[in-house]
């Protein structure tokens, strides 16, 4: 029986395959230290490939806004650099914003926290006086603050000097974050500024190397991958934005405590689609409690109908159709994501899901119609 030379060419392959997966099998240990070192030699690089997406948005945006034309050769730089003092600008501008404002909420709560707990517990000794064993109990309680902020500086100095004992790992570490970043916004800039070049030679490459059919399927994925992610991220900013900003303007009108913190941290958490906000919510639920306990029930209120405005008219028309991802699937995708990676976990477990779908669904309906019109040959035969 004379083989094919597609069939020893298989066969190779299948040897080859064979004997890797044994290999890796009785060395799984030396192979995953090799995967994690290569790992830290290509983060940086992928630093700057999520760099460079994240940059990509709005400079996307500001090339239609920008009075040039498209062959113009100052468009893409100048674009690239009002991009990043953009990106620059709020980081710098919600840095000096809000660290005040955090700073003066923490000196306050040390001084309302006692206060508030003392009025609890005077409440609750009125609200017990018939039960004189349960209001001795409640009297018997008592804080040593003093001490507990002696704890907390105690615990403090020793971290610092377990730190300053190990300054030389801790500069190395700094200098390889540093080195890290540097290398990952130089490459992130590169990839913006020839874009269509490194697009261009990706897809030439694939043509040289793979069947027209697998290349087109390829590129396909590829571009709905990033409509999906880019629609997405750039629709749940905008709608964060809006989000803090509704929520600034409202608790200033009411004239409540905290207004700028709490829009601040309901805009951050709200990228963190259908709990984000709910983290916010708890939060400055918890600082008004310690100012007013009225004022508090006051900014829950507030809060659901923000929640409902938003949720039934901006959410819909801001980011939209552009995940496509049912309900039930967007909630899974946010568990999994947050169980396996965190906060980053549920903000790339969203789009990519969508994908997902989105790839599932078109097979599905190509097998279906596959399947009609065999039935129906089928029926035509005699």
């Amino acid at each position: 029986m004379e083989l094919s030379e597609a069939t020893i060419k298989k066969i190779r392959w299948l040897i080859v395959f064979a004997v890797a997966a044994v290999v890796i099998g009785f060395n799984y240990r030396s192979v995953f230290g090799y995967v994690v070192k290569i790992f830290g030699f290509v983060t940086p690089f992928l630093l700057g490939g999520v760099m460079a997406f994240i940059i990509n948005v709005p400079m996307q945006r500001i090339e239609t806004l920008l009075p040039l034309k498209r062959e113009s050769k100052l468009l893409r730089p100048l674009s690239l650099c009002i991009s990043i003092i953009f990106v620059v600008g709020v980081v710098v501008l919600v840095t000096f914003v809000v660290m005040p404002q955090v700073i003066d909420t923490l000196l306050s709560l040390q001084n309302n926290i006692p206060a508030f707990l003392a009025g609890v517990k005077t409440e609750a000794e009125k609200l017990f006086a018939q039960f004189p064993e349960v209001a001795d109990y409640i009297n018997s309680i008592e804080i040593d603050w003093k001490s507990f902020l002696n704890r907390v500086v105690e615990f403090l100095s020793n971290g610092a000097g377990t730190v300053l004992s190990s300054t030389v790992s801790a500069a190395m570490s700094i200098i390889s974050g540093v080195t890290t970043f540097v290398i990952g916004f130089v490459f992130a800039v590169y990839i913006l500024l020839q874009k269509e070049t490194l697009s261009r030679q990706f897809k030439k490459v694939m043509r040289a190397y793979l069947p027209d059919a697998v290349t087109l399927r390829t590129l396909e994925i590829l571009d709905l991958v990033h409509t999906t992610f880019a629609n997405f991220f750039a629709g749940q900013c905008l709608e964060a934005v809006i989000l803090g900003s509704m929520f600034f303007v409202t608790l200033s009108i009411f004239k409540l405590p905290y207004a700028l913190l709490i829009g601040v941290l309901i805009a951050f958490t709200a990228l963190i689609p259908m709990f984000g906000a709910f983290i916010g919510c708890a939060i400055g639920a918890f600082l008004m409690l310690m100012v007013q306990p009225l004022q508090a029930l006051i900014f829950l209120i507030i809060f659901f109908v923000l929640q409902q405005i938003e949720g039934n008219l901006i959410y819909p028309h801001v980011v939209g159709n552009s995940v496509g991802l049912p309900s039930i699937w967007v909630l899974v995708a946010v568990t999994l994501g947050g169980s396996t990676m965190g906060v980053l976990g549920m903000l790339i477990f969203i789009p990519l899901s969508s994908v997902l779908y989105t790839l599932l669904r078109e097979a599905v309906n190509v097998r279906l119609k596959k399947e009609k019109s065999v039935k129906s040959k089928k029926t035509l035969i005699p």
